[in-house]
Order: C-alpha cells, then sequence, then structure tokens
C-alpha cells in the first residue's frame, strides 16, 4: 500500500480540488481505502452560510470513491460515475470534513463504491453514498 505522501502527490493538480475546499490525506487503510479532509468553506452554505449546499458534499463523496478506486488499481484506472445516489443524515456547517472512499466490489469494467462523509472528528456521519462507476484506464 502506498504511503500517505505518495497518495497526496496523486491527488489531481490544478484548481479542482481548491475548489472543492482543498484536499488532506489523512490515512489508508489495508483495503486501499482513504480517509481525506476537505473545508467546507462558508461560501459554500445556504440559510445564511450554515449548511453546505448538497452539491459540495456530493463531490467530496464521489471524490473520495474515485480516489478509492485509483488506489485499488495502483494507479492504472479512474472511475466514470454510472449512476450515484447520496443520503444525507446530518445538517453538514462549514469547518473541516473527513470523507472515506471504498470500492466495495470491482470487476474488469464496472467499479461498485461506497463513500461516508464524518464530522471533523470523524465519527459522526454526516453522509453517505454508493455509486456504480466504469472503469477507464489511465
Amino acid at each position: 500500500m502506498p504511503d500517505i505522501q505518495t497518495l497526496q502527490s496523486m491527488l489531481p493538480p490544478g484548481p479542482l480540488l481548491n475548489t472543492l475546499g482543498g484536499a488532506r490525506i489523512l490515512s489508508i487503510d489495508d483495503n486501499g481505502s482513504p480517509r481525506v479532509e476537505f473545508t467546507a468553506r462558508p461560501e459554500f452554505c445556504h440559510t445564511n452560510g450554515t449548511i453546505v449546499q448538497g452539491g459540495f458534499i456530493t463531490a467530496w463523496l464521489d471524490f473520495s470513491m474515485a480516489f478509492a478506486t485509483g488506489i485499488r488499481t495502483q494507479g492504472q484506472a479512474t472511475v466514470a460515475s454510472l449512476d450515484i445516489n447520496v443520503s444525507f443524515l446530518e445538517r453538514v456547517g462549514p469547518g473541516k470534513v473527513v470523507v472515506e472512499g471504498r470500492v466495495r466490489r470491482m470487476g474488469k469494467r464496472v467499479a461498485f463504491l461506497e463513500a461516508t462523509l464524518f464530522d471533523e472528528h470523524g465519527k459522526t456521519e454526516l453522509a453517505v453514498a454508493t455509486s456504480t462507476g466504469m472503469l477507464v484506464p489511465r
């Protein structure tokens, strides 16, 4: 399994991750499931700056599932989402959040993925997602 510094270098360059509040790899487990920290900035929020817009939450979850796929394939493939289902469990406000992406099952062309968004302490589940994706060679 690659170390955190190697994984951090695998993150896509450019403005995408800055737009999403940055991305900092916190850990990776033995199955290749990364934990990534994002910053939910006030400008991501509605309702007088108190609730993060769902599109940002979905993007964090989607990113973590794609990143887990890249880790599992040792950088040989990424994933194009065929569907994504998100359940918002708790209000997400500005501040740090932690996302864990997982590959549930992977075939030759299709991957079944899951992700969980946690509070900054990595304890309270704020949102969960499942996705089916088509593997795309790099």
